[in-house]
This record gives C-alpha cells, structure tokens and sequence, in this order.
C-alpha cells in the first residue's frame, strides 16, 4: 500500500531509463505521459474509455476542485477516486500554476497568494497549508508541492525571489501534510536561470520525498530553452526516485527529457486539439475539418488500435465535427490520448530492448541555439 520506484532498465547512451513506481491504487511504468482530468475527468471521455487508452495515472486540479465542487464534497463521497469513478493512480496538482495564470487578479505575499476567483468574484486565500489541506481531502496517491511560479520573460531579481519562496513553502507544505498514504512531490523552479534552478534542485534533493518535479517549464519560453533547463536539472535530482516534468506533451520535448531522465509527463493538449477537431498522427497535427477527409473511408491511423481508429473512419469524424456532434469530440479525444500513451510506450520498449538512440535519435538533435542564463 505504500510508495516505492524500482529501476528496470537505462540506456547505454543517455540517461534515458526505465521503472515502475508503485503507489496505493496501481502502479504507473515509466517513461510515461499523464492525462489531464482538470474537474476530476478527462474532458470528454468516460474512466472506461481511458483504461483502454493505456492511461495508468491521471490528473486532477487542486484549486479547480476548490472552486467546483468543494474538497468537502468530494471527500464526503470517499475522496476524488469513488468521486470520480477511477480505481487507478491521480496526481493532484498544488494550484500553485493556476494562481500563476491569474496575473491580473492575484497578490502574492510570503503568506500566501490572495486572489480574486472568476467563478464567483469571491476572495480567496492560497497558502502552503491550506493546499496540503485541500489536497488531503481530496485524497489522490499523489500530491504537489504549493509553489509559485514566475513567467517568462522574468528579471533575475523576481526569479530568484519567486525560488526562494518556492523553498520556503515547501517546508511549510511538508509541515502541515498529514497523510502518509500520499507521496508529496517537492517543485523545482527557477525559470531559465539555471544557477537558479541548480540551487533550488539542490535543496530539494536533500528532501526525503517520494518523487521530485520540475516546474516553470511551457509558460512561454522557447522550446530550446526548455531542453536546456531540463537537460541540466533533471540529473541533480535523486536518480532512485520518479522524475516528473509538469506540464510538458510534445513529442519532441518527452524525447528530449526522457534521455535527459524525465519519467513522467503531462499536458491538456490531446483533449484540447480534439476540442478544436485536430487529431495527432504520426507527430502530425491534423484538421479533421478540412474537406480531404469529407470522403476519406480509412482510419485516422491504420497502425493506430485504438477504439476510434478500430471502428470509425476520417469521414465519420469529419461528418461529426461539422455536424457539431459531441462524440467528435471523444473520438478524437481517445484517438489523441492513445497515440501520446503509445508513443511512450515505445520509448519504454526501445530503452528495454537498448534501441533508444536508434529509434528516436531524429528526435534527439538540439534545436537551434538560445540564451541560457
């Protein structure tokens, strides 16, 4: 019923790795990405639909729970796991990003961040101790640290002020947690400063967490920015623990981090293309609403075996998404989570069989050089 992460396999060339991190509802196998089910679901698709996905954990949001429908609720009903119908792994995350995203309605402090909530208007107060409390009675497997975390571009000055508050947060969030069935992931942050970012890994290093994650990462900056912060920070974390980088799925970014020794992943974006009709095919991005698809009678992906691509055609979906059809939307939603689940399923497989290098090596090659502070 507890914590643990066990290394199977690493690649000869990179640091590139395989594991297993057992948590109380299940385990997740690594390198693996995460969907995000922001509103305790996954837009869109029911917990049925993301078990034959080959979803393993999923996540939730802390400070979207607050607002809609309240911890209290979802803990009267057995916590978000019975709440929401999913026996497997969640993560919940701190909320600490989404404060951040209300840059015009938000006062940060060493206490804590008032807001004010689109919802309602209503006041609300974030500490580091009312997020452990939130996130308890939610009750996921696991839990993240209340950071915050500064945009890009930033000045030195308000990057360095936003780490060292993240720092002492963090031993306030590791104070005030009370489950010990909930594996709490301390948050590295330091935007693209990455004297910054190998200070705040340091310290967090020196914690005895269950796993570590970097954030600050996709708020804006360049992707070769984001190679570079990850390339240099992801080894000064603890290698016998889960990686997680947050916020992160791209193909080429996973790549990039998995041989940089990333194990998890997430990001909105298979159920937000789907939303927009875009389904993802062979690391394409593709229109299911432009008309080549209106008389196309094959699959999205012929190699793809999801239940989308098993059952219905490209013209199915394309007379679906101009009818305005919602189950455009899940199909779509499937197919996209699928394929991102898939293609790190075959990265765990090439690092298993020592084929990483040769079979995502494309993937490999740096982007054009940036600025790295």
């Amino acid at each position: 019923m507890g914590f643990s992460f066990q290394l199977q396999a690493t690649c000869r060339h990179t640091k590139a790795r395989v594991g297993v991190f057992h948590t109380p509802h299940g385990i997740l196998e690594t390198p693996r990405f995460m969907p995000v089910g922001t509103l305790a679901n996954v837009k869109t698709v029911t917990p049925e639909h993301l078990k034959a996905t080959g979803a393993q954990m999923i996540l939730a949001n802390t400070y979207h729970l607050h607002l809609q429908p309240g911890e209290d609720i979802v803990a009267a009903a057995g916590g978000l796991h019975r709440f929401m119908g999913w026996d497997g792994p969640i993560l919940t995350d701190s909320g600490g990003f989404q404060v951040f995203s209300l840059s015009e309605m938000r006062t940060i402090t060493e206490e804590g961040v008032t807001f004010r909530s689109p919802r309602d208007g209503q006041i609300i107060h974030f500490t580091p101790e009312r997020s452990m409390q939130i996130q308890n009675a939610l009750g996921a497997d696991v839990i993240m640290a209340f950071d915050e975390c500064p945009p890009y571009p930033a000045s030195r000055e308000e990057v360095q002020a936003a780490t060292d508050r993240t720092l002492r947060w963090l031993e306030r969030c590791f104070a005030a947690h009370q489950r010990t069935d909930q594996a709490l992931f301390p948050i590295v942050q330091g935007g693209t400063y990455l004297d910054l970012r190998a200070a705040a890994a340091q310290a967090i290093a020196q914690m005895d967490a269950h796993g570590y994650a970097i954030g600050g990462v996709s708020v804006g900056e360049p992707p070769e920015l984001i190679e570079k912060i990850v390339k240099a920070t992801t080894p000064m974390l603890p290698a016998h623990k889960p990686r997680y980088l947050m916020g992160v799925g791209t193909y080429r970014e996973m790549v990039q981090a998995i041989a940089s020794g990333i194990d998890m992943f997430d990001c909105v974006i298979p159920t937000r293309l789907a939303r927009h009709g875009c389904a993802l095919v062979g690391g394409d991005r593709w229109n299911v609403k432009n008309n080549r698809f209106r008389r196309d009678f094959t699959p999205l992906d012929a190699a793809c075996d999801c239940y989308t691509c098993r059952t219905f055609t490209r013209a199915y979906i394309s007379h679906l998404l101009h009818a305005r059809e919602l189950l455009a939307f899940t199909l779509l939603s499937i197919h996209n989570i699928h394929e991102l689940i898939r293609f790190t399923q075959r990265i765990r497989e090439s690092i298993l069989s020592d084929r990483f290098v040769e079979e995502f090596g494309p993937w490999l090659q740096p982007e054009p050089t940036a600025t790295v502070t």
